[in-house]
């Protein structure tokens, strides 16, 4: 009932089309007791009692309810048709926008076939409940009651004798739907895990074919496959439990009524004609039965499908978007006061322990450290995709999660290690954060990211759409493109995340130019790996499991001869013997 009562507040939008289209299945189904009534009439009237001047004006009537029925049927289908894709619409909107307002630990925990399972056959088993199950569910119970009760006026002991069979295939019809309810969930399970393998193969189709791995992937696939077909057989096998005898138990009425009510025609306590309209309305009873079973399936599959959507849609993010504090300029002083981080799955182990720091505009810091270090989860706190575990993050003096998350983010601009290009034009790419960019603006942070001259070699120039995630492009380029679109932004605070790591140094050192001239005011994080893309930077941290272990200039770690020292030395050669060089020369 929870299920109904949740798909309810996005077709009661429709709720008057809703009342008409229910209107017409009741009208339908009483319309349906005509043509069994008027067949007894022409046995008992027309053919017994020979007023052959009544067929016509009868078979009349007959014809004209068979295509009045016709057609409210098609006119309610459609209306539940439409109700039904308008609520599927809504409901894949609310959940592409749930999708958007979720933070990185939704994503981080959830796979993304479950998600695209969600988004496809979940929604559509939805649709399916309202625009089919629903109006046959109702059809049916008013076919099963209009049946009974004319069925009653006409022969009580007949309708009892049919009747009878109802209860039993009641308790069989509650029996599949307890054993079908749990498989239903272990399918959409099996469904998610499918969805999520051929996504994740898809994805990493090049690695695949790297390692020659395709039989091992078809083999991982075919696993998956025959799970999902094993638990659909699961379903299949309720149905053959059960099917069979709602079908035989169905098929019955037959041979109730011609046995019993033959017996009361034998001993007239029953017109032939009585015999004939029982007979056709033994399909209104037959089909109810008939049909119980594949209903209550589907129902089973709405129930399983909508509990997994409204368990995303209810989904909270730890990272609100709304806040009273808007953001309408931000200077990008930042602050981290003894800030400590740890994942939700995993708090017993702290990415980041204890950091304090502070950055002023036009300042740079460099964070070098080990994989693994906390580089990346350091300034991911900075635009808030996590929020620290302890301590706090000032944004020109502002606890950072007191500031509107959005209006937040639009001040700051990421290059992420993970690069990530739409399948777009270059040009929309690098304006992805400002769409009425000027072509001249886009061309110009093209320049500054070395970027502008391999673009212009292109086919189409800023015109040509890249692949899916910029296949086609080399790590250089696309690293270059995604440059420029942090750049477009024109931020307070600019983030770049290992920018230059596809670069030659040929490359990174002109990149380094372009951005010290528009930098000036801007508080600027660079993580990397080479030393020259930080000793340039005012300070420079040092990570180790979560913690700085190491801080100052370029000049003033090297003095210290610690970690970043020994990093110097096997990037740039041995600091000692070119100390000691330069000095012989003096």
């Amino acid at each position: 009932m929870e299920s109904v009562k949740w798909v309810w507040q996005y077709a009661k939008k429709y709720r008057l089309l809703t009342v008409i289209a229910i209107f017409l299945v009741i009208v339908t189904s009483v319309l349906s007791i005509v043509y069994p009534l008027l067949g007894g009439k022409i046995v008992d009237v027309v053919i017994d009692q020979g007023k052959t001047n009544l067929l016509v004006p009868i078979l009349g009537v007959m014809m004209g309810v068979a295509f009045l029925r016709t057609v409210l049927r098609y006119c309610y289908q459609i209306m539940f048709e439409k109700i039904g894709q308008d609520s599927l619409f809504r409901i894949r909107e609310d959940l592409y926008q749930k999708l958007q307002e979720l933070d990185f630990n939704f994503f981080n925990q959830t796979r993304v076939g479950d998600i695209m399972a969600r988004m496809t056959g979940d929604t559509d088993a939805i649709r399916h409940f309202i625009s089919w199950v629903f109006y046959n569910l109702l059809e049916n119970l008013l076919l099963f009651i209009c049946a009974v009760v004319v069925m009653a006026t006409i022969d009580w002991r007949l309708m009892l004798a049919l009747v009878a069979v109802t209860p039993i295939i009641g308790i069989l019809t509650m029996r599949m739907a307890n054993e079908a309810q749990p498989i239903f969930y272990e399918i959409r399970e099996s469904f998610s895990r499918l969805n999520s393998m051929v996504e994740e193969n898809i994805s990493g189709n090049r690695v695949v074919k790297a390692f020659a791995r395709e039989d091992y992937e078809i083999d991982k696939f075919n696993k998956h496959n025959e799970d999902f077909k094993q638990r659909n057989m699961d379903s299949a096998a309720v149905s053959k439990r059960y099917l069979p005898i709602l079908d035989s138990l169905a098929s019955s009425l037959t041979i109730i009524t011609f046995v019993f009510g033959g017996y009361l025609v034998i001993i007239e306590q029953m017109t032939l004609g009585d015999l004939v309209a029982f007979t056709g309305f033994l399909w209104m009873l037959n089909m109810p039965m008939r049909m119980s079973g594949w209903l209550i399936n589907d129902v089973q599959r709405f129930i399983a499908s909508s509990f997994k959507i409204r368990e995303m849609l209810g989904a909270k993010s730890r990272i609100p978007i709304h806040s009273e504090n808007s953001v309408p300029h931000l200077e990008g002083f930042v602050e981290f006061d003894h800030v400590s981080f740890h994942f939700d799955d995993d708090p017993t182990t702290e990415v980041l322990s204890d950091i304090s720091l502070k950055a002023a505009p036009g300042q740079t810091i460099g964070i070098l450290g080990e994989t693994g270090s906390g580089k990346s989860t350091l300034v991911n706190l900075i635009a808030r995709f996590y929020d620290p575990t302890a301590g706090k993050i000032l944004i020109d003096g502002v606890d950072a999660r007191k500031w509107h998350v959005r209006e937040l983010r639009n001040h700051i601009a990421i290059v992420m290690q993970d690069i990530f290009l739409f399948s777009d034009t270059i040009g929309d790419n690098i304006a992805f954060g400002v769409p009425d960019a000027e072509d001249a603006d886009i061309q110009r942070m093209a320049q500054i990211a070395d970027a502008n001259h391999f673009i212009e070699k292109m086919p189409e120039g800023y015109g040509t759409i890249v692949g899916e995630r910029g296949v086609g492009l080399s790590g250089g380029q696309k690293q270059r493109i995604s440059l420029a679109r942090a750049l477009m932004k024109n931020p307070a605070i600019l983030i770049l995340d290992d920018t230059t790591s596809a670069v030659d140094m040929e490359t990174e050192t002109k990149i380094q130019e372009e951005l010290d001239g528009i930098t000036g005011n801007k508080t600027t994080f660079i993580i990397a790996h080479r030393i020259s893309s930080v000793k340039d930077a005012d300070e420079i941290l040092i990570l180790e499991q979560g913690k700085i272990i190491e801080r100052g200039t370029h000049e003033s770690l090297l003095a210290k001869k610690g970690y970043y020292y020994d990093v110097f030395n096997k990037q740039l050669g041995n600091f000692d013997e070119k100390e000691e060089a330069s000095n012989g020369e003096e």
